[in-house]
């Protein structure tokens, strides 16, 4: 599946990874590209923000040292390299990041050695092809490379910006970095960093090593931090580029595999004049693919939306190879060849990432025909290089969903370019609206207070798997971020304990209710969540009594809405596994909710769910429930769970051990029917859900079904109300209720032929004795029929009727059904020219109490509240008689 010479990309990731390792670093799995701690970043864009709150002091890991190739993609907000992706050498918008990090552990000096010992003893760089950067102040560090490196001073070239100066934010650690530079030699413009023609291809910058080692305070003040760390960054096919004896990142084997998959596929030479978009596509299909991996789908806006950007750009490059029906899809085998060993989630959700990306490039396909012929036809009417106005970029986007950057992309070949101005104008309220409606990424933003009691007091302990009742110690005592010293009756309070049973809400099970008592105290709990990652925290009112920090409680959970709430959980276990049966693996989980009276689960599936898979899908969980086999539980480090067979859902957050939860009789491929990965609370064993019903499935969003199911005592709530209308429906119809479909079928027949009658008994009443009711006023005759509570849909017909017996003159019919007025008039062909049906049966209308009314001029029609009839033909005669 990968390529194992010596300089291949997936040799130097393990080389690297292998190296830190000996060196005692914890080989960290890479983080979701979605980010799980910082609410500022649409995505993980560098290898540190995984391990944002250990250099901030708000979370610790187990291990002091770590390593990790980390998943980065920069399409979206500050970083955001799409504009140039394709049309540069260095350009991506995914690519690996490598790094070693140390939180309080060693400093510069064993940054240095540890990298320049890889790069020089196990990467066999030459020493002269290498030079450094350091901070102008940071007379240490450049010491350091003299000393372990010896590097003359010629190559270590101090910089004064902020270049070689990292900060987190305006506030938070900071510290000087170094820069390490490869030279590819004079015969390459360029000149070294810090030189005028800097910004050439002879020295390429490879590593950088960041020091941090001060903490810097809102004035600019800066205090040394008592733990100094370090963090690192190696863009891998930038260092790739360099070991293979590259200056293009598109020329390093992973990426030249992917423009060859293109080229091959659409018949077109990798290297000829659509050489960028054969690079576009390669750099866009690992962020489609590996986006779609960690959950993205595409959508209007969010993360979602940046990936169908990036899709869409894709699609468009494939459309300018000559591709007429959907190819994105197609390359991805050429992807999981050359990534899908180091990283296994592109072959566990293949068939969802190829499945989006069809079906994504089928609905663009039809977009882009219309909206590249608009293109067209508006550049004809330009003058050469003239830009393309604003607001017909915005129309693109806003009605072909052509974003700015792929209609830019398209007018580069012209030479033209848009008027931005224009466009951001047109779209003012569609970013206001979206940055509203933005609340940020990975976990909820936590309130500081619960940052401070996580240092203070270390995780919560949860108890709840084995008990729903235990005793506790008060920790603390919050309202908002505020710490009260104490919480009388009536007062709303966020409580931590030291131990809980209650179930913090997380991977869609809702937190537990249930109460804190002791002498004289008892604290109504209606809400539990998780703050900070492993405190449980308790939100409800003191209804009694007074709380105190101290206190020794008793915490008990709502036994009976546990119960229920657990029920529901494991059916979504059985139901996700029975979905992904009867329709294709492609099915996973998109979102959840496991209440007391319902579940909701939707799921990635790109059409509708049809009622008879869903009958067997029911059917399928139901034998999982009646085999009333164990739920079991085990606790495995995340590899071996999904070695296991385990699935895991991306965009959840795993520890270095998780719970894998089991459920169903296994078959000869597996060891039971569901294998998840979940720290949810689940029954003990499968007959405890009850009867598992769905109640509806519908769309949510392109690509994402939404499945509401009942089960337990919510199910035979459902079944007792279901049986009790079919009970009464039966008592009506005189019959039993096996007797009352066909005895139901049976009435609507014979109210079919009832209405049919008299229908037409109506039509002969209003039509017959032609000349009962007619009345001559200036010798026009008026035919007026007040018909009761005929249908207002059969007086046009009668009209037409009543018209052709009378052979000339006015027919106005009245009826008064549903307690509401309808009025007809309808003119024979020879009045047309004198009188105007539209214009009489408005009026006719008003006289009702109604508004307007219409239809042509030889026959309209109308309504109003008032059926009065005999004032209708009273303005008739009077408007003959004027």
């Amino acid at each position: 599946m990968t390529s194992s010479t010596p300089n291949s990309t997936n040799s130097l990731r393990a080389t690297f990874l292998d190296y830190f390792g000996e060196q005692g670093h914890r080989i960290v799995p890479s983080a979701s590209l979605v980010p799980q701690n910082d609410p500022t970043l649409l995505f993980t864009n560098a290898g540190m923000v995984p391990f944002k709150n250990v250099f901030t002091g708000q979370e610790t890991r187990p291990y002091s040292r770590a390593t990790t190739a980390q998943k980065v993609v920069r399409a979206g907000g500050k970083h955001n390299d799409l504009d140039n992706v394709g049309y540069t050498a260095r350009h991506l918008t995914f690519f690996e990041m490598m790094g070693n990090f140390s939180f309080g552990d060693y400093f510069k000096a064993e940054a240095i050695e540890f990298a320049w010992t890889l790069l020089t003893r196990d990467f066999g760089l030459p020493k002269e092809k290498l030079l450094a950067t350091v901070y102008a102040e940071d007379e240490e560090a450049a010491g350091l490379w003299r000393k372990i490196a010896g590097l003359p001073d010629d190559k270590i070239i101090r910089i004064a910006t902020s270049d070689n100066f990292w900060r987190m934010g305006d506030t938070g650690p900071c510290g000087p970095c170094s820069e390490i530079f490869y030279d590819h030699g004079p015969e390459v413009f360029g000149g070294p960093p810090g030189s005028p023609d800097e910004d050439g291809d002879r020295f390429v910058e490879i590593w950088n090593l960041v020091f941090m080692q001060y903490f810097e305070d809102p004035p600019g003040t800066r205090t040394p931090l008592p733990r100094p760390s370090i963090d690192t960054g190696m863009g891998l096919e930038r260092f790739a580029a360099v070991m293979q004896g590259k200056r293009d990142v598109y020329d390093t084997d992973t990426l030249r595999a992917l423009i060859e998959a293109s080229a091959n596929t659409l018949n077109q030479d990798a290297d000829g004049p659509l050489r960028a978009s054969h690079r576009v596509v390669a750099d866009h299909l690992r962020s489609s693919a590996f986006l779609i991996a960690d959950g993205v789908l595409p959508a209007k806006d969010g993360r979602g939306y940046v990936l169908r950007r990036i899709m869409r750009r894709a699609m468009r490059h494939l459309q300018r190879l000559g591709a007429h029906e959907p190819v994105f899809y197609k390359l991805l085998p050429a992807l999981i060849r050359q990534m899908g060993g180091a990283y296994p989630e592109l072959v566990q959700h293949q068939a969802l990432i190829a499945e989006t990306m069809r079906g994504e490039e089928e609905r663009f396909t039809a977009l882009l025909e219309r909206g590249m012929s608009l293109l067209n036809d508006e550049t004809s009417r330009l003058g050469a290089s003239e830009a393309l106005p604003g607001d017909v970029a915005f129309k693109l986007y806003d009605t072909f969903g052509f974003p700015l950057d792929l209609t830019q992309d398209a007018l580069r070949e012209q030479g033209r370019t848009v008027d931005v101005s224009g466009f951001d104008a047109a779209m003012t309220e569609q970013r206001q609206r979206a940055r509203a409606a933005w609340v940020g990424s990975g976990d909820t933003a936590t309130e500081t207070v619960w940052f401070d009691a996580r240092d203070k007091f270390g995780p919560s302990e949860f108890l709840g798997y084995v008990s729903e009742r235990s005793d506790a110690e008060v920790r603390m005592i919050a309202r908002g971020n505020e710490i009260l010293d104490h919480a009388d009756a009536g007062q709303d309070v966020a409580v931590l304990l030291n131990q809980t049973p209650f179930y913090g809400e997380s991977g869609g099970q809702v937190g537990d209710h249930g109460t804190l008592i002791a002498p004289g105290l008892r604290v109504e709990i209606t809400d539990t969540q998780k703050r900070n990652g492993d405190m449980l925290v308790h939100y409800g009112r003191v209804v009694e009594g007074t709380l105190k920090p101290g206190m020794a409680v008793t915490a008990d959970v709502d036994h009976h809405r546990r119960q229920a709430v657990r029920g529901h959980h494991s059916a979504t276990h059985l139901l996700h596994e029975a979905l992904r049966r009867q329709l294709g693996t492609h099915v996973t989980q998109k979102g959840s909710l496991n209440a007391p009276d319902r579940l909701r689960f939707d799921v990635s599936q790109p059409r509708p769910i049809t009622q008879d898979e869903l009958a067997a899908v029911e059917a399928a969980v139901n034998a999982r429930i009646r085999e009333n086999t164990a739920v079991e539980t085990r606790i495995m480090t995340p590899e071996k769970a999904v070695a296991e067979g385990a699935m895991a859902l991306f965009g959840e957050k795993y520890g270095d051990e998780v719970r894998v939860v089991s459920m169903g009789l296994g078959d000869e491929e597996r060891t039971a029917y569901s294998v998840e990965l979940c720290g949810g609370t689940h029954v003990g064993r499968t007959g405890e859900i009850g009867p598992f019903r769905i109640v509806s499935e519908n769309g949510v969003s392109a690509g994402v079904r939404r499945i509401e199911a009942v089960c337990g005592l919510a199910a035979d709530r459902l079944t007792q109300e279901a049986d009790a209308r079919l009970a009464r429906m039966a008592d009506l119809l005189k019959s039993t209720v096996a007797e009352a479909p066909d005895r139901l079928a049976a009435l609507v027949e014979e109210r079919r032929n009832l209405e049919r009658q008299v229908s037409e008994l109506q039509r002969r009443l209003a039509t017959g004795a032609a000349e009962t009711g007619n009345e001559t006023i200036n010798g026009v005759t008026l035919a007026a029929r007040d018909l009761g509570d005929v249908s207002p849909r059969e007086l046009k017909g009668m009209a037409e009727a009543i018209g052709k017996q009378i052979g000339s003159g006015i027919v106005a019919l009245v009826s008064s059904a549903d307690g509401k007025g309808s009025v007809v008039i309808a003119l024979t062909p020879d009045l047309t020219e004198r009188f105007d049906a539209v214009a009489l049966v408005r009026e006719a209308s008003a006289v009702m109490g109604g508004k307007g009314g219409g239809g042509r001029r030889d026959m309209a029609q109308a309504g109003g509240p008032d059926a009065n009839a005999e004032a209708v033909f009273d303005m008739l005669r009077k408007t003959l008689s004027a």
